[in-house]
This record gives structure tokens, C-alpha cells and sequence, in this order.
């Protein structure tokens, strides 16, 4: 048999790839209706057509792909900084009851999901230690909690662990970035929330893909120097954070949207102007690259490997997220346009990560209308707060499964 052929693409070359399938994948959606109807993401679209070549060629023993990825970090890193900064205070004030009901509803998730994977792993005869690599470790956790989680619960004792970690984290990721805007689309459809003549009230940006003639060259250049100037704060809050609490781990991504926020804070009550626009332009790239290099990197073959019982408990929390949002997100969040795209974005991180939530909720912005809030209350809740809440759940179900 002949051996694969191995194919290694440095860092600018995986850049470069992330582009041209982002592109592709904006391209497929302008000619197959259904992507564009149940608003699937274009870097979804393209990253995720070549991660299913790549897992056949790799099956076929023709090709193996090797990606350096180094820049997936960085651009995740930007986005969230540039998060940040659509922390002003006036959606602080109007949102702020919003916010607590999202994080109280993000925590019990996570909750949720743990107390699932556990009691029905345990039914089906795992560990409950590597049941609990299927709850919200890799789900509302993603691929960083997994990556920290994993080899903590090996140390314990449990093989396996992490590699079941980080391949539920690939299947959330996966089902998050195909589930979120078909859900969220449904609700819209289904209770008519949407009005062409509708406004977003809280809007101080257009929708995503529509020309204002606004953009100047000081505006952008003022816009990329505040956000890797918030993401160096944030540089130095991780390293002062890990100085002052080295055994809790928190992502480096969540200090670069706290630098953005407290940027923005700043710069408000200094009257100093924003380049709203221009920072969610930006933003956007960063996400648009980050989330197609995330998922065309992402090793498919490994869900292969799981075993039918965590599958099965897999495909059950499927089951169990789209009740949450259906039954709990959606009322509690105001049963409206604003609700149905944080719905969206709440199946985005609470089956992948952020940046998936930004990706379904971008796709909804672009058939419909922006929601500044739903943009707002989404990161700052999966970005940050909900590390804290999900990084304490999880500690107290490892020392109950250990």
C-alpha cells in the first residue's frame, strides 16, 4: 500500500488558506440557497467543506494535511479585544439586567451539562471523571478549557481524558456553528420578529455589510492602534492575574477583552469619540479568519475514535441546549428579535466557543438587522464572566467525579 502523501503549510500559508475558504465559503452561500436560509456561516461553510476532504483523503491514505496555526490564537486574541470596546456605558445601563439574567442562564447550562454527561455517562458505564470531558469543559469551555482540563484530570489518574476532552470540543464546535443560526432563524420565523422597517434602538453601528461612506483612513488607523493597544493591556493583566491567583486558570483572550472594555470605559468618561464602525470592521475580520482557520484546521478523525457511549451522551446534549434556548434562553431574554439572535449566540458558545457565537449571529445580522445588544450581551457574558462561573462548576463536579 502506498504511504500517504504529507503536506505541511507554515503559518502565513494556514493564514492565507483561512482566507481563501472564508471567501469560498461567502461565495458557496450566494449560490446554495440553504446556507443563506438557515444562516450558516461563510468561514463555517468553507472550513468546514475542507475539513470533510481532508478527514477522506486522510482515511483513504492518500493525504495528511499539518497546519501551523500559530495565528489562530492571535486573531482570536484581536477579536476579542475589539469585543471589548462595545462595552459603552449607555448598553451597559440599558442592558445591565440583561446581562445578569444571561449570566445566571449561562452558569446553570453549564450546570446542566456536567449534571448530563455525568448521570448519563455513569448510566452507560463510563468513568464519571471522563464523562465529565463531555460536559462543560469541552462545550461551554471550547477547545482552551479542554486543552487545561484534560491533562489535569490525566494527572488524576484518568487516561484518556483529554483526548475525549478535545474531541467533544471539535464536535461542539462543529454542531454550535451548523445548529445556532437555523434555531435562532426558526424563532424569528416562527413569532415574525422581524420588520424590514425595524431599527435596532441601541444601534450606534450599521449592519454588518451595508456602506455608510463614513470610513476614513484616521478612523481605521486609529481603530487598529486602540485595539492592539487593548490587547496589550490585556498582555499585562494576564501576567498580573496569574501573578496574584497562579491555580485558577483563565484563557489570555479574556484579559484582551478586558483591556477593550476598560479602554472603552476610559475613553467614555474622557469624552473621547470611538471609532465604533470602523473597531467592528475590524473585528470582524479577525473573526471571519479565526473561525475558518479553527474549523478547516480541525481534526474530524478524532471524533471517530469516541467511543458509542459518548456519542451518545454527545448527541444528547444537543438535545438538552436546543430545550435550554428554546424554553429558557429565548423568554427570559425578552421573546424578541434582540433574544432570538442571543439565542444564536448561546448555542454558539454553549456548544463551541465565542467566536462561533459572533459567527452565527454575524450570519443573522446579514439576512436581517444588527442587534448592538445581542452583540453586546453575548461576548461579554461567553467571553468573559461565564469563564469564572463555568471554571468554579467545573472544579466542584472534578472533586465530586474524582
Amino acid at each position: 500500500m502506498t504511504e500517504a502523501i504529507s503536506l505541511s503549510f507554515n503559518m502565513t500559508q494556514t493564514l492565507f488558506i483561512a482566507v481563501l475558504l472564508y471567501l469560498f465559503g461567502k461565495w458557496v452561500n450566494t449560490k446554495v440557497n440553504f446556507f443563506t436560509k438557515y444562516c450558516i456561516p461563510g468561514a463555517v461553510v468553507g472550513g468546514l467543506l475542507f475539513a470533510i476532504i481532508a478527514l477522506i483523503l486522510r482515511l483513504a491514505g492518500i493525504v495528511e494535511f499539518t497546519f501551523d496555526a500559530t495565528l489562530q490564537q492571535f486573531f482570536m486574541n484581536l477579536f476579542f479585544t475589539a469585543s471589548g470596546f462595545g462595552a459603552s456605558m449607555v448598553l451597559l445601563k440599558k442592558g445591565g439586567k440583561l446581562v445578569m439574567v444571561f449570566l445566571v442562564l449561562a452558569a446553570l447550562l453549564a450546570f446542566l451539562q456536567n449534571a448530563l454527561s455525568v448521570s448519563l455517562g455513569s448510566l452507560l458505564g463510563l468513568e464519571p471523571m471522563i464523562a465529565l470531558m463531555t460536559g462543560s469543559i469541552p462545550l461551554t469551555g471550547g477547545h482552551g478549557n479542554a486543552a487545561s482540563f484534560g491533562p489535569l484530570a490525566e494527572e488524576m489518574g484518568f487516561i484518556g481524558a483529554n483526548s475525549v476532552a478535545v474531541a467533544a470540543a471539535t464536535y461542539g464546535l462543529v454542531a454550535g456553528s451548523i445548529m445556532g443560526g437555523p434555531v435562532a432563524n426558526s424563532l424569528i420565523k416562527k413569532y415574525d420578529l422581524y420588520n424590514p422597517n425595524d431599527v435596532d434602538e441601541n444601534a450606534v453601528v450599521v449592519p454588518v455589510g451595508t456602506e455608510t461612506g463614513k470610513f476614513t483612513p484616521k478612523g481605521i488607523t486609529t481603530a487598529f492602534n486602540l485595539v492592539f493597544v487593548g490587547l496589550g493591556i490585556g498582555s499585562v493583566l494576564f501576567i498580573a492575574f496569574k501573578a496574584l491567583l497562579p491555580t485558577v486558570t483563565l484563557p489570555i483572550h479574556v484579559m484582551g477583552m478586558l483591556g477593550g472594555v476598560l479602554m472603552r470605559i476610559t475613553m467614555d468618561a474622557k469624552k473621547i469619540k470611538v471609532p465604533e464602525e470602523e473597531i467592528d470592521c475590524i473585528g470582524n475580520v479577525f473573526l471571519s479568519v479565526f473561525v475558518s482557520m479553527a474549523i478547516f484546521t480541525m481534526k474530524l478523525w478524532e471524533l471517530i475514535d469516541l467511543a458509542l457511549p459518548i456519542i451518545a451522551v454527545l448527541l444528547v446534549q444537543l438535545i438538552l441546549i436546543y430545550l435550554f434556548v428554546r424554553f429558557l434562553t429565548f423568554p427570559l431574554m425578552g421573546k424578541n428579535y434582540d433574544a432570538a439572535v442571543i439565542v444564536a449566540g448561546h448555542i454558539g458558545f454553549g456548544l463551541g466557543a465565542v467566536p462561533v457565537s459572533m459567527a452565527n449571529m454575524n450570519s443573522l445580522s446579514e439576512k436581517y438587522r444588527y442587534s448592538k445588544l445581542a452583540f453586546f450581551v453575548v461576548p461579554v457574558i461567553g467571553g468573559l464572566f461565564s469563564n469564572f462561573t463555568n471554571a468554579a462548576i467545573i472544579t466542584m463536579f472534578m472533586n465530586w467525579c474524582k
